[in-house]
């Protein structure tokens, strides 16, 4: 067995469903039979944790998939390069608009994801003052959000100005209408809903491609140097993972999630039938069949903000970036080994 260069590491989170394998691995013991001590750290903001996963306060995080082409090109300001070996989720994310906003539109339950874009985007049109709120700038939230709007309206999607809140401050903010709408994952437009707050009426999976949510990012100058310890997250991760895709009662990794304040509401079979299997359906499909990052998701992360910031890139270019995005364990070995 191999040499782990680092045994006891600070590994981020947002309390979102989808950093559920990292809570999960810690729990079951996955990190331990690697030989690894794990302090899991809840992160109050997506910047708050690109910040520290940066600067060397964290080793590894739960991270949005954007940050990372963001760091590649420098626009996050920060101009350190972040890498990833591992999917976390893929594409979950909803739009949800405050329930009076979608009866005074006249949105209906049935409507799909272009007849909701036109109701809401004829009211901008006519100068309605409504507010949209996103998780973070580097995101796929706010491409959604763009992609949705320009369904309708491309150049007022082009020009709108969005909000940012951090996931878990999207329930408060839609119940003091700070914003009248937002984007973000799982468990929130469930919680805003059963609230009474709000109703999702827009899925990104209909907006939007198949492309990585979250990942677990480190910098690249860490993984390099850690190389068998990666290795080892990586080995927990993906245990915890498949052990979330096959296990038939999923009623312990609720409980989990309970007690890490990311399920914060009632949501029973009996009571809330739709939503409580629509949660564990989540939990169990995040990834689908492989978690093994993609060129081709980035290259269409760095495609949306080229579209939406004007940022140039030739084709080269960002196939270049979104290669540099991921973090090869075939790769490294092969570096070790010769």
């Amino acid at each position: 067995m191999s040499t782990l260069e680092k045994t006891e590491l600070n590994i981020g989170y947002i309390p979102l469903l989808d950093c559920v394998a990292i809570l999960w691995a810690e729990k079951q013991g996955y990190f331990a039979e690697q030989g690894l001590t794990i302090n899991l750290i809840r992160e109050a903001s997506w910047s708050s944790l690109r910040d520290r996963l940066a600067y060397g306060f964290l080793d590894a995080a739960h991270s949005l998939s954007a940050m990372l082409p963001a760091a590649a090109l420098g626009t996050d300001q920060l101009q350190v390069a972040l890498q990833t070996p591992l999917v976390l989720s893929v594409n979950q994310a909803f739009i949800s608009l405050r329930q009076d906003l979608c009866y005074e539109l006249g949105i209906q339950p049935e409507d799909d994801e272009q007849s909701t874009s036109k109701k809401l985007v004829q009211a901008l049109q006519q100068n309605h003052p409504i507010n949209l709120a996103y998780v973070y700038k580097y995101s796929i939230h706010h491409y959604c959000l763009k992609e949705w709007l320009a369904l309708t309206d491309p150049q007022l999607a082009k020009n709108i100005q969005l909000m940012t809140s951090p996931p878990p401050s999207m329930v408060k903010g839609i119940s003091k209408q700070v914003f009248d709408g937002f984007c973000v994952g799982e468990p929130w437009n469930i919680q805003a809903k059963l609230e009474g707050y709000s109703f999702i009426v827009a899925a990104s999976q209909n907006v939007i491609p198949k492309v990585a949510d979250k990942v677990l990012a480190m910098t690249q100058e860490w993984a390099e140097q850690h190389p068998f310890t990666v290795e080892a997250v990586v080995k927990a991760v993906q245990k915890a993972q498949d052990d979330l895709k096959q296990r038939p009662d999923l009623s312990e990794v609720w409980d989990m999630l309970v007690d890490y304040q990311i399920i914060q509401f009632e949501c029973s079979a009996q009571r809330h039938v739709y939503d409580f299997y629509k949660i564990k359906n989540i939990i169990r499909n995040f990834v689908g069949e492989s978690a093994q990052p993609k060129v081709d998701d980035f290259i269409w992360l760095l495609q949306q903000m080229q579209k939406w910031e004007n940022i140039e890139m030739t084709a080269a270019e960002k196939k270049q970036i979104a290669q540099q995005c991921i973090y090869s364990l075939q790769n490294q070995h092969a570096d070790i080994i010769g």
